[in-house]
């Protein structure tokens, strides 16, 4: 048959449209009379392999109705086959996924289609819950999964037919590994969870996925050669709040946690009095896949006192800890509470700065042969909101730095950086592209510099705060 059916004006992926033999074919087509049976097409009078040749060449946005269609519709684009399919023909999409906290600490996913410039809200998390207050100790997870069953088994068995109450989390962390997004630990109450939950966006559902060896919230996360990796964070002991130093790793083909070495904060014991080691306690702040390595920027923290101490990498291939170079640990930017923000877009390792003022700041780069942050964005618009948790984020998509902020009319904008060779590239429309809160005083290209900003999409959330967010390409 040679190549199928080439929809003009649709190309939304890296590559161009790849051509399927005829073995292919047909392998495809009787893989989908598996699905669906012989009498039951899902285009009458073509064959199947032909109508998922035309689905997998639709827009993404499109699959969320066209699921209503028919059975096998909704069997078709909720299976690995089609989704597949649109990656052998170059034909994958990035979206931004956006987490926010409300006011009543409910974290809600947001997922943008950055050509369609359309929304599309997740399905909720899964809740912890609670069956009864006044046992202490005995906590359940509403979720679908292998691991509820003892949960069914202990509501029947004592007779709890009263709904559960949802419990609030807060200090999970997010990662994004293959296709889907992880969410982890976090604090409900007073215990610092274990459990970790998966969202596949083909199926539009959450999952649980085996729990972490130890209880984190607050934890730092990177993905490296297909596995998550999670360092640091704090849980909850009989003193309080206590710092984690110990790291584990994620196989999603296992399904399997293994433990790694403990990060050793070399310079964490350097203080020279052991008064201060007593008060401050030392904190992953951070953490970046680069250049084959984890890199985690490291801080000793009394709340609300930060104080940077460079930080340390892990080596995957030696499994060891190794003193991050001194410029790279000592020249990360820090934004609020001493987190550091980072993102590689092509490979290059960038972070917000935002000290420069109170409504702007600076994107630097890392520059590894000089270990050394330059300024490679002289001002970026923003708000000042210190009562937020994560007044501003980054993102890259599109091979494109983006800049996520909040605006004091609680318009969430997405803005991407168009890094240009010369100033003669500018025009008039540069700035009058943002969104008018974002500056008092709108900047002319010069205040730029050769950085033309754009909007990609705004949306209005009320009071939720940003809490991260994430990238993925299917």
């Amino acid at each position: 048959m040679g190549a199928f059916l080439s929809l003009a004006g649709i190309n939304r992926g890296t590559s161009e449209y790849k051509e399927l033999t005829l073995g292919e074919t047909c392998k495809r087509q009787r893989t989908s009379s598996l699905f669906y049976g012989e009498n039951s097409r899902l285009i009458p009078s073509l064959p199947d392999e032909i109508s998922i040749q035309i689905l997998a060449r639709l827009p993404r946005a499109s699959y969320f109705t066209l699921r209503l269609v028919a059975r096998n519709w909704k069997a078709t684009i909720t299976s690995p086959e089609l989704f597949n399919l649109r990656k052998e023909l170059g034909l994958t999409e990035e979206w931004l996924y956006l987490l926010t906290k409300a006011e009543d600490d409910k974290l809600v996913w947001q997922a943008l289609d950055p050509w369609s410039k359309k929304w599309q809200r997740l399905p909720p998390m899964p809740n912890v819950v609670s069956n009864r207050k006044g046992l202490s100790g005995l906590w359940t997870w509403n979720l679908v999964g292998p691991y509820t069953n003892i949960a069914n088994v202990m509501r029947r068995w004592l007779r709890w037919n009263d709904e559960p109450e949802p419990l609030p989390l807060s200090g999970c962390a997010t990662g994004a590994l293959g296709s889907c997004l992880y969410v982890l630990g976090g604090f409900s109450r007073d215990s610092a969870m274990r459990c970790v939950w998966k969202y596949d966006p083909v199926l539009n559902a959450w999952s649980e996925v085996p729990p972490m060896s130890t209880g984190r919230a607050y934890c730092r996360t990177s993905v490296l050669d297909n596995k998550l990796y999670v360092v640091g964070g704090v849980s909850q002991g009989q003193g309080g709040v206590t710092p984690l130093q110990s790291a584990e790793v994620f196989d999603p083909c296992s399904g399997a946690w293994s433990q790694l070495p403990s990060m050793p904060f070399s310079k964490a014991e350097l203080l020279p009095m052991p008064y201060f080691a007593d008060m401050l306690k030392p904190i992953a702040t951070g953490m970046t896949s680069y250049r084959g390595k984890l890199c985690v920027p490291q801080s000793l923290y009394s709340w609300p006192f930060f104080v940077d101490v460079g930080g340390e990498n892990y080596d995957p291939m030696t499994d060891t800890w190794e003193e991050m170079p001194t410029g790279m640990g000592d020249g990360w930017p820090a934004r609020q509470a001493g987190t550091k923000l980072s993102v590689l877009v092509d490979g290059e390792l960038y972070s917000f700065d935002p000290s420069s003022s109170l409504n702007s700041g600076k994107i630097k780069v890392y520059d590894q042969k000089e270990d050394a942050w330059k300024v490679v964005i002289e001002k970026v618009p923003k708000c000042d909101f210190t009562d937020t948790e994560s007044p501003y984020l980054l993102a890259a998509f599109h091979g494109k730095l983006h800049f996520i902020a909040k605006d004091a009319n609680h318009d969430i904008a997405v803005m991407q950086a168009d890094i240009r060779d010369d100033l003669s590239t500018l025009t008039s429309t540069s700035s009058s592209t943002l969104p008018h809160c974002l500056f008092e005083h709108p900047p002319s290209a010069t205040e730029l510099g050769t950085v033309v900003w754009k909007v990609i999409a705004t949306r209005n959330y009320g009071s939720a705060e940003l809490v991260n967010c994430l990238v993925l390409n299917i």
